[in-house]
């Protein structure tokens, strides 16, 4: 039988980025705003707030998902990766090295989203090729026009086995 929770604020117990956090928020608030208000990782982006744009795209169980429409509440248990947890030992993750490498990148809004929909693509498929990566940031928005950079970054990223 399910369990209920609320109406008024919960404790949720999150994984995010490798570590166990608490956080104290209604049922109804979405990841997005959970992470950015309770937990300060902001380099997730709120763009839309509405599942379009794909800024706010992080992982959860290694899958992308748009934070803007996902309930924190619903992410218990599971595991939540953000654009400031993939990088290690204060180095930038390799699509992050990628991407400033292939200029993919212009005003910065959506490159979180882009970055997580890749490193997402080449976890899954290391040999991935420019038509996987076109695939894989489908849903994510660039209103600066930077796709041919970005799907170049991705591909660099892959032929260098990097993930």
């Amino acid at each position: 039988m399910a369990s209920f929770r609320g109406p008024n604020a919960v404790d949720l117990s999150l994984s995010v980025n490798g570590r166990t956090v608490s956080v104290h928020v209604p049922p109804h608030r979405s990841l997005l705003d959970t992470m950015r208000e309770s937990l300060g990782l902001t380099g997730t982006k709120k763009v839309c707030n509405e599942g379009d744009c794909g800024a706010c795209t992080v992982l959860v169980n290694g899958r992308p998902i748009y934070s803007c429409i996902t309930l924190a509440i619903a992410c218990e248990g599971r595991s939540i990766e953000t654009i400031e947890g993939i990088g290690e030992n204060g180095k930038l993750h390799p699509v992050q090295e990628a991407f400033i490498e292939n200029d993919a990148y212009q005003c910065g809004f959506c490159t979180p989203g882009q970055v997580m929909s890749i490193v997402a693509l080449l976890r899954a498929d290391p040999d991935a090729r420019e038509e996987d990566v076109k695939r894989a940031v489908a849903g994510n928005l660039c209103r600066c026009g930077a796709y041919a950079n970005i799907v170049e970054a991705g591909v660099a990223a892959a032929r260098r086995g990097k993930r």
